[in-house]
């Protein structure tokens, strides 16, 4: 017999969510305090209206909610009023147009596959001028991974503001190495040191699980693949390698259940979980979603000392206004966003599915479908901002991994507790925690090779709207509603998947149609940055990767290319190799441009562990790439430095007896004007049939090289709304004086170019075949 649901007490919710919303607003103003004035007014408002309302008590309960709300919101408001000068300071942003001298701390450990990490600055020099500050930024290259939380480090980089809202207030594009000036706290080193033995421990274990290991235990994801990353994402398993309720849950659950064997009282055992507690989130990290669990399990823990009853949407909504009301940016945190609905739906949503689904299913299998399924449910709408696809096969892969993740927590964490005390049994908790590990890897992998694993929906607040109605059409049909009302629910779900899966499906399918299927040339449009793919006879070069490896590799999927013959990163900047962790063991040969320092290099071990064979590349080295012969012109082997004016240009050019795809092309990388006046030489004179417009079209180019080779497709790979004004009217121009027509990614998406022999160039943009250029 199935018993009648409780209602969830919802009276924090309203305030919480109000103040959530305000936050999300209001950081994304330049001024936010004009919010504070409309929210005080509301209190003052919603307090005379209660004042009024004697003798009606949904009216006095109405204006309660309305006050309090109003006034969460008045602090949240205030905190962002107060503290948003503070993060971006006017030091910063002059700093911002050049090179300055940055002395920061470090927040997160390395990312090996991103290569980037968290921080605060603590300090910028520019020339003879220093400001002391206390901003957060996310750093790319110069801080190696595994460099120890609390680190100071100092560095010479380039910062770039992003957009108001974010919870970086800025990027640091680091030139050269860091230098350490100053070690973390004891205590973080500690826990340091305690992290670094447990990676290196899993790093050692063979295959997907031992990369997955720390981030099942302590959500260090430093290791995962790319490729394993993307697993994990169609499966619906991401989740499982970010610490949040249930990590805190086991850590709690262990000191109460140990010191209640012992005997110790209530009160000392609650205070010594508490300290855990905050070591745990120590050692882990506070990320967003360790934040929040740990919050809730302190609210929790609090009231069961006061011996005060505990639900969870109330614990819920008060952790959630704790948290924005110190920190109002983590209301765009796609973490805190995705941890606060993911537990949402596993309060609200799992009870009234498990209830349902329990009237055609056996219990036990309608509340282990319950679980995945609200989750699931509660994050899809915001998910799809991310990714535009529905993973088919998240519930099922969820219902089979879920059960192996405490296993992989508890032993992974009991090896973490072990190693610094005894290796050997540290160890072999570790290679028993790789045992559910490996498992949920390889469920990964199944349910991500699938057919339909991510089903393609339609993006932006369409898709987003579709997903709601779809949310609330399967609780209709599995809640015991009327069985007319559950049928034709049951009837709108099924015609919602087919509908929007079959017109996206139809959509692309109409777009490629006209493809060519004998493309010579590819620009992809991976954003803000460069990835150009030439493809001969069988082979494939990859000339840059784009700022974010899943760009790149969506479009190698889209391309239909597994294996590249042979990769070039043209220099080192995160725009052209941020997507290198998405080659790692595709990849047979790669070229390099001059390295800057040990940061550079670890790109270049990367490749190698993937079994690339790794060069430095100089002018002059040449190869064959199908039926197409190419030479590096340049940088020269000494004189210049590592950087846009030292990147590697390429030139293809027929080989004897090319028989089809015999387009001839020179490919610039981020050359400025100077470097290609030295370069002119060893460009062969006459006509190209297609450049790479050099430095996404800007303004730092030398027309008389444009106006030497006068192609007839210029490609230019560029991000919509970047904030450099790429490409400018100067290039513009300039290539029109040259006779070469410009395609752009960021107005025509992929762009791919075929040899149509004496009619010259075919060129189709995503959407349609432009045409012969020309």
């Amino acid at each position: 017999m199935i018993r009648a649901l409780a209602i969830p007490d919802l009276r924090l919710a309203g305030p919480a969510l109000a103040l959530w919303i305000g936050c999300a607003v209001a950081v994304g103003l330049d001024d936010a305090r004009p919010v504070v004035i409309i929210a005080t007014a509301a209190v003052v408002a919603a307090v005379a209206v209660g004042m009024r309302a004697a003798g009606r008590p949904a009216l006095t309960a109405v204006a309660a909610t309305t006050a309090v709300s109003a006034a969460v919101l008045v602090l949240g408001a205030a905190t962002i009023a107060v503290r948003a000068p503070e993060r971006r300071p006017a030091p910063m942003t002059a700093a911002a147009t050049a090179t300055a001298a940055v002395q920061l701390i470090v927040r997160t450990e390395g990312d090996v596959v991103a290569n980037r990490v968290e921080a605060r600055v603590e300090a910028v020099r520019r020339g003879d001028r220093a400001w002391s500050v206390g901003v957060p930024v996310t750093v790319f290259s110069g801080v190696p991974p595994g460099t120890p939380i609390g680190t100071r480090l100092r560095l010479s980089a380039t910062l770039r503001a992003t957009p108001l809202g974010e919870t970086s207030s800025y990027l640091a594009f680091v030139r050269g190495e860091g230098v350490v000036v100053g070690r973390p706290p004891p205590l973080l080193e500690a826990l340091g040191g305690a992290r670094a033995a447990f990676d290196r421990t899993a790093s050692a274990l063979p295959g997907e699980g031992g990369a997955l290991l720390p981030g099942l235990a302590i959500g260090d994801t430093a290791h995962v693949t790319e490729q394993l990353r993307a697993d994990l994402r169609t499966a619906s398993l991401t989740h499982l390698t970010a610490v949040s309720g249930a990590n805190c849950a086991v850590v709690v659950g262990l000191v109460l259940v140990g010191l209640g064997a012992l005997g110790v009282p209530r009160g000392v055992r609650i205070g010594v979980a508490l300290g855990v507690l905050g070591l745990f989130v120590a050692f882990v990290t506070p990320q967003p979603s360790v934040l929040r669990a740990a919050v809730m399990a302190c609210l929790v823990l609090v009231a069961t000392l006061l011996g005060r009853p505990v639900r969870g949407v109330p614990v819920l909504a008060l952790a959630v206004t704790l948290l924005l009301v110190g920190d109002p940016w983590l209301a765009r945190d796609y973490g805190f966003v995705l941890s606060v609905l993911a537990t949402g739906g596993l309060l609200l949503l799992a009870p009234v599915l498990a209830r349902g689904l329990q009237r055609i299913l056996p219990r036990a299998l309608a509340l282990g479908l319950s679980v995945p399924l609200a989750a699931q449910l509660a994050t899809q709408p915001v998910l799809l901002t991310l990714t535009p696809t529905l993973p088919l096969w998240g519930v099922p892969a969820n219902l089979l991994a879920e059960p192996a993740a405490p296993l992989a927590t508890v032993l992974g964490l009991v090896s973490c507790l072990l190693l610094p005390v005894s290796p050997p049994l540290g160890s072999a908790a570790a290679a028993l925690a790789w045992l559910p590990a490996a498992w949920i890897a390889g469920v990964a992998r199944v349910a991500a090779g699938l057919p339909g694993a991510a089903l393609p929906w339609p993006p932006g607040f369409v898709g987003m709207a579709i997903v709601v109605v779809l949310t609330v059409a399967t609780l209709v049909a599995v809640l015991p509603t009327p069985v007319r009302l559950r049928l034709v629910a049951g009837a709108l779900v099924s015609l919602i998947l087919v509908g929007a899966g079959g017109a996206v499906i139809g959509t692309r399918v109409a777009a490629d149609a006209g493809r060519p299927g004998d493309w010579q040339y590819a620009s992809c449009e991976v954003g803000q940055g460069d990835a150009t793919v030439v493809r001969s006879a069988s082979a494939v070069a990859l000339i840059d990767t784009g700022p974010d490896a899943a760009a790149v590799r969506r479009c190698l999927d889209r391309l239909e290319i597994g294996r590249i013959d042979l990769l070039v990163l043209t220099h080192y900047d995160l725009d052209h190799i941020g997507g290198a962790g998405a080659l790692v063991g595709r990849v047979d040969r790669a070229l390099m441009g001059p390295s800057s320092g040990a940061a550079d290099d670890r790109i270049a071990e990367l490749l190698q562990a993937g079994g690339a064979r790794v060069e430095n590349t100089v002018a002059g080295t040449t190869g064959r790439l199908g039926q197409l012969d190419w030479r590096v012109l340049w940088p020269p082997p000494r004189g210049i430095e590592p950087g846009n004016s030292a990147s590697v240009t390429l030139a293809l050019t027929p080989a004897p007896g090319c028989a089809g795809g015999c387009l001839t092309a020179l490919l610039l990388g981020d050359l400025g004007a100077e470097s290609p006046q030295r370069m002119a030489g060893a460009v062969r004179p006459g006509r190209y049939d297609l450049v790479k417009v050099a430095h996404h079209g800007s303004a730092d180019q030398w027309p008389p090289l444009y106006q030497r080779i006068r192609a007839t497709v210029g490609l230019i790979g560029v991000g919509a709304g970047n904030d450099y004004g790429h490409p400018t009217p100067f290039a513009l121009g300039m290539l029109a004086d040259a006779g070469t027509r410009p395609y752009r990614t960021d107005r025509d998406g992929l762009v791919l170019v075929a040899d149509r022999g004496a009619a010259g160039a075919l060129v189709w943009t995503q959407g349609d075949a432009v045409g012969p250029a020309g």
